[in-house]
């Protein structure tokens, strides 16, 4: 599969569009981390820093299909990197205003969080026009997942490293300028610019018409509030064993897991249908959680943060190709979107019941939220499984239009069962 994925970063566009877009999300895959930092270091409390990045994550929620859907509708260009200029200036607003007024800090991370432009949705649909192939496709989309737990595990790093050596706020800044870089290169890209949605029903509910699709949804709101929750139980473990660096290699632990698992997951071809297989590897991801309840010393506790994380990106890749299944035509960027909005959704969950619940009973009862959070995505991907046996969607593969030659557009075929 490492020959695969060298395959597709030497397809023309390709390596640019993956990195634009890595570095174009670092301020919403950051955003939970800089904000509990920001605001500790404000003097604010566990429950304040765990609100505002609900806030944030509800506001992101929000604007994620919304703007996925004017780019299915208006292109990508047009929405992304004015999306992206609004998101960081609303959260370099926040980033000299503080916590007084609050109101004001509020409103700032609200709109920050708004306006987050939906890179990860217009990746996943413009893979099809710069590779061209159905398996190459497959195989996009699980390099896709091992890719951004890189940035996943940089990133804490990258903001901790800032906060370090110049301050938190310096930190915000920082990766917020970045995201301005990152969606200015995918925007300015040909495949950007040229790309066209698929022909789409007129339906008020656009992608949320597929009963499949619901259910998946469903499930991955559990996964990203377990995933929200350890953010939090990870500040209070860490103030006890050694502060912000202890804090700092937990979420790297995580993100080194999820890469680890993602490589080792896309290292084979899969047989089956995919959302049989997803079942088992949230069941396995639920039970990895457990272990971090024990909380032993922090060399310890990152290993069972690695070990916690090994099952995320392969969850993420499979329900990848499950989307795409299941998506209606025409709705390609909003249905991965939508998978964004609900995994955001659960996080800001999961971090604002994880600071009461820290608070109240420590990191041990902070660590219980995960494992309960993954068992339930497992209950609903069961409960679900009938109406999951059942694509409506088409799937997308690469195809240019006829008549003009340069035009990428969001084609569909019958989706094949390999991740």
């Amino acid at each position: 599969m490492a020959a695969g994925y060298l395959e597709i970063l030497r397809a023309r566009h390709a390596a640019r569009l993956l990195a634009g877009t890595l570095v174009g999300r670092l301020p919403n895959a950051t955003a939970a981390i800089a904000l509990v930092l920001f605001v500790r270091a404000q003097g604010g409390t566990y429950s304040l820093a765990g609100a505002l990045a609900a806030v944030y994550g509800v506001a992101n929620a929000v604007g994620q299909p919304v703007l996925g859907r004017l780019v299915d509708l208006r292109g990508q260009p047009r929405v992304q990197l004015p999306a992206a200029v609004l998101s960081a200036v609303s959260m370099a607003v926040f980033a000299f205003c503080g916590l007084d007024p609050l109101p004001l800090a509020y409103g700032a991370v609200a709109a920050a969080g708004l306006f987050a432009p939906p890179l990860e949705g217009g990746l996943r649909a413009l893979w099809p026009s710069v590779l061209r192939r159905e398996e190459q496709v497959h195989t996009a989309y699980a390099m896709d997942a091992v890719a951004q737990e890189v940035m996943f595990t940089v990133g804490p790093l990258l903001v901790t490293l800032c906060a370090s050596v110049w301050s938190e706020r310096a930190a915000v800044l920082v990766v917020n300028a970045l995201g301005v870089l990152g969606a200015l290169s995918v925007v300015v890209s040909p495949p950007s610019r040229a790309w066209r949605s698929a022909p789409r029903a007129a339906h008020w509910l656009g992608a949320l018409r597929s009963p499949g699709l619901l259910v998946l949804l469903g499930a991955f709101l559990f996964v990203g509030m377990a995933l929200g929750s350890i953010t939090v139980a990870s500040v209070s473990y860490a103030d006890g064993h050694g502060g912000d660096a202890v804090y700092g290699w937990l979420m790297a632990g995580l993100g080194l897991g999820a890469l680890a698992g993602g490589a080792a997951y896309g290292a084979r071809q899969w047989g089956g249908v995919p959302e049989r297989r997803l079942r088992v590897l949230v069941a396995f991801l639920a039970v990895c959680y457990v272990p971090l309840t024990l909380r032993p010393g922090p060399v310890a506790m990152v290993s069972l943060a690695v070990v916690a994380g090994v099952f995320l990106a392969p969850s993420l890749a499979c329900a990848f190709v499950i989307v795409d299944r299941h998506a209606p035509g025409g709705t390609v960027t909003e249905a991965f979107s939508w998978l964004v909005t609900t995994f955001t959704v659960g996080s800001s969950v999961g971090t604002g019941v994880a600071g009461p619940v820290a608070e109240a009973g420590g990191a041990l009862w902070g660590f219980v939220v995960p494992g309960v959070a993954g068992a339930v995505s497992l209950l609903v991907l069961l409960a679900g499984g009938r109406v999951l046996a059942a694509p409506v969607g088409g799937g997308v593969v690469a195809s240019a239009s006829e008549n003009d030659p340069n035009r990428a557009v969001e084609p569909r075929f019958s989706s094949g069962d390999r991740a």
